[in-house]
């Protein structure tokens, strides 16, 4: 006898990146938010059916892709004192397990994240838009995700104190990305 499980179906989810964007925000001289994102990204979804909360879900992005929208801030970003992209070349994420919140589109996405080589767990907020199919009959997923983590937890340590007291840069990073999927393949 065949149980559920035996006739879901594994589906590969590919990134549609011209609908998707990945960033970040921080506290600069702890009066106003410096926005950054990171242009070139992955996101690797393999989901049983359209079951996104018992997924395989993981993301990289290239640290030289870092924007901020200022050259010398971003080249500084890419330098040792803050991500070492010659050394550590990816940001990696790796989602462990998926709690639905509300059972209507809220959930709490739990994961590794591997900054500088250093991997510790976050936890993000997941906003899931569903599943609709565009006019071209391709089937698309929608998510926006929140969440902060502390920098200094993967040693991204380099700060100025300020004259007036405080910091130049905060410590608390706020994460924010949007994410559209589209389904590629379907096997049995």
């Amino acid at each position: 006898m065949q149980t559920t499980t035996d006739l879901a179906q594994k589906v590969q989810w590919a990134l549609d990146p011209t609908h998707s964007s990945v960033g970040f925000r921080v506290k600069h001289m702890m009066m106003t938010t410096v926005k950054g994102t990171f242009d070139t990204f992955t996101v690797n979804v393999e989901t049983e059916d359209e079951d996104f909360v018992h997924g395989k879900i993981s993301f990289t992005a290239d640290i030289n892709s870092v924007n901020t929208k200022n050259e010398g801030r971003d080249q500084h970003l890419r330098g040792a004192d803050f991500f070492d992209a010659e050394k550590y070349p990816e940001m990696k994420f790796v989602a462990t397990r998926m709690e639905d919140v509300d059972h209507d589109g809220s959930y709490i996405m739990y994961g590794d994240l591997t900054i500088r080589d250093i991997t510790k767990e976050v936890k993000l907020d997941v906003e899931y838009g569903g599943v609709l199919t565009d006019p071209w009959g391709n089937q698309r997923a929608g998510f926006t995700l929140h969440g902060k983590i502390n920098r200094k937890d993967w040693n991204l340590n380099w700060n100025v104190a300020l004259e007036a007291g405080g910091l130049l840069v905060g410590e608390e990073v706020k994460i924010e990305a949007e994410i559209e999927l589209i389904k590629q393949q379907v096997e049995a």
